[in-house]
């Protein structure tokens, strides 16, 4: 599952501050429901928007339960390729 992680994909992710932070808030306390991200000032669009790139990034995984998504930071395989990017993560305030 690695291979469709491309560094520039990642990086290009995770170079926008409401991104890094869903990253930072999913780094640091695992997964999380959609609405429980706490980034000022988005619409629930445009939070979709930013989830769908982390996930087209290779970054996160989703788990659908019901109408709930939850998501989690894909730690193992991050780590696996990228190795320090997840502490990288977890030392960025996230903007």
């Amino acid at each position: 599952m690695t291979s469709e992680m491309e560094f520039t994909t990642v990086c290009n992710a995770l170079g926008d501050p409401v991104r890094m932070k869903i990253a930072h808030c999913l780094a640091s306390s695992g997964e999380k429901n959609c609405s429980a991200f706490e980034v000022d000032h988005i619409s629930k669009s445009t939070l979709s928007h930013h989830i769908k790139i982390l996930r087209e990034a290779g970054l996160i995984q989703p788990r659908i339960e019901g109408k709930q998504h939850f998501y989690s930071l894909r730690k193992d395989d991050l780590n696996s390729r990228f190795p320090g990017l997840v502490e990288l993560i977890l030392n960025t305030t996230g903007g």
